[in-house]
């Protein structure tokens, strides 16, 4: 029997997200990303929808390599102006019982102790339905925006983001005992001095010495996402992450990803389904075919090709406007996001090579993951086709339109993957991540943070020291 099929939606505070220029289609609600009333809308139709949850990108920079400046990006609304994602998800917790919220939030310029602190506070507040998109920065704009001349290199950055989840791993995992908090009223005693601990790191890039200054939340760590899909970004997945975003245009290079991540966490002492690998998709569907095809025709003809250039251009770190339009996109070192550039040099499923133009086209409409247009039984038949040939667990959808394009999918799309027993009809119970995996609150212990996990008879031993 096949594995069902799962959704993320794919958002950001931001107007259109990936799909530049489509803020100005009439139906787009995205404008509405300042108001708290878009986002626990939008909870509540996912939720209606049994999707897993909300992945909410972000950057601390704007796109500036294209033309070597951030004006186009500033005039098309290309991830600026952009809000925090932090601050949306009390709300949405508080108006929906089982979605589940994948918040990004970068390993580069912010210390590992207050934010440890500030997820184990969304961790209390949405009884353990948060996870943490980690991120290790690609933009340049960033880096000299919080003082550095450049980002660090690409694997350097991982360096730097494995001893920052070593510190977190200490603080959520080791820093205080289940039963430390005993609240007992005739003694007086809130929490047991003895059973909170410090941390006592020292490394290469942080001194934390001290206690985590929360209390344990349901799941402690947050469920662990990664969307890196290089070389070094597969190692640091194998040993942390608990759901993997990929993005590949093809079937064939999608499959690729799937197995090397796989391959790792097998290589890593853990189950090679231990982590969910969603790919990004945008879905255009309506009652028929035709109705589809019309759509994405409409929807094109208020994209900006300029805009999707000024991603492009960010996310592999080249400057495309320096390129003809049907010039291929030849063999090109990148200090970005490694996998896009190494998936544009790939050949299309016809076997032709990406050009510049092709690039432009297929990013105008959700970005860097490949659209599928048709009715609800043929975006069912090509999703099936997806998962059978590549070995992936579901889907991160992206939008062309917001909330329209998620509305589609649940009004077309997942009647019909139900009726083929494809697709969940209802959550399971619990955390985030017992939704997903179905092993309990906890990390496993197989993970890389659970032997950073202090217990019982850790205590006593060093009592013995």
């Amino acid at each position: 029997m096949p594995r069902q099929i799962r959704f993320n939606a794919f958002d950001m505070n931001c107007v259109a997200h990936q799909s530049s220029g489509m803020w100005r289609h009439p139906d787009d609600q995205s404008w509405r990303y300042k108001d708290l009333d878009y986002w626990t809308e939008l909870a509540q139709l996912l939720e209606r929808g049994t999707f897993d949850g909300i992945f909410i990108a972000d950057v601390l920079g704007t796109y500036d390599v294209y033309a070597g400046s951030n004006e186009a990006a500033i005039r098309h609304g290309a991830q600026v102006p952009v809000n925090d994602p932090l601050l949306l998800v009390s709300a949405m917790a508080h108006v929906t019982e089982h979605l589940g919220f994948g918040i990004t939030a970068g390993t580069a310029y912010e210390h590992p102790y207050p934010f440890a602190r500030r997820m184990s506070t969304l961790d209390h507040l949405t009884k353990g339905r948060v996870g943490w998109n980690v991120v290790t920065g690609y933009l340049p704009s960033a880096a000299r925006n919080m003082g550095n001349d450049d980002q660090f290199d690409h694997d350097d950055r991982y360096d730097h983001a494995d001893e920052y989840l070593e510190v977190l791993y200490k603080l959520w995992e080791g820093s205080w005992e289940d039963d430390a908090v005993i609240r007992d009223r005739e003694s007086g005693v809130f929490t047991d001095p003895s059973k909170v601990h410090n941390i006592e790191h020292e490394g290469t890039h942080f001194s934390v010495p001290g206690i985590h200054l929360s209390e344990p939340s349901t799941q402690r760590t947050p469920v662990i996402y990664q969307a890196g899909a290089s070389p070094r970004g597969i190692q640091f997945a194998a040993g942390n992450a608990e759901a993997i975003f990929v993005a590949s245009p093809t079937k064939a290079g999608l499959k690729v990803t799937v197995s090397r991540i796989r391959d790792a966490l097998e290589a890593a002492g853990r189950d090679r389904y231990s982590a969910r690998i969603y790919t990004l998709l945008t879905i255009i569907t309506d009652e028929t075919s035709e109705k589809a095809h019309a759509k994405y025709a409409e929807y094109l003809s208020y994209a900006s090709e300029e805009g999707a250039l000024v991603f492009m251009s960010g996310w592999m770190g080249i400057d495309l406007s320096r390129y003809d339009l049907d010039e291929p996109i030849g063999n090109v070192q990148s200090n970005a996001i490694q996998s896009t550039v190494a998936n544009f040099q790939q050949a299309n499923d016809d076997g032709s090579q990406w050009k510049v133009r092709d690039i432009a086209r297929l990013g105008a409409i959700g970005g860097l993951g490949p659209f599928i247009i048709g009715s609800g039984e043929e975006i069912a038949d090509e999703l099936q086709q997806w998962m059978a040939e590549t070995d992936a667990d579901g889907f991160n959808l992206a939008y062309a339109i917001t909330p329209g394009t998620f509305e589609d999918v649940i009004e077309h799309v997942i009647p019909v993957l139900r009726e083929r027993d494809l697709y969940p009809g209802e959550y399971a119970e619990g955390t985030l991540r017992n939704k997903l995996h179905g092993r309990g609150d906890r990390l496993p212990p197989e993970h890389a943070g659970a032997r950073f996990r202090r217990t019982a008879q850790t205590a006593e031993s060093r009592l013995r020291v």
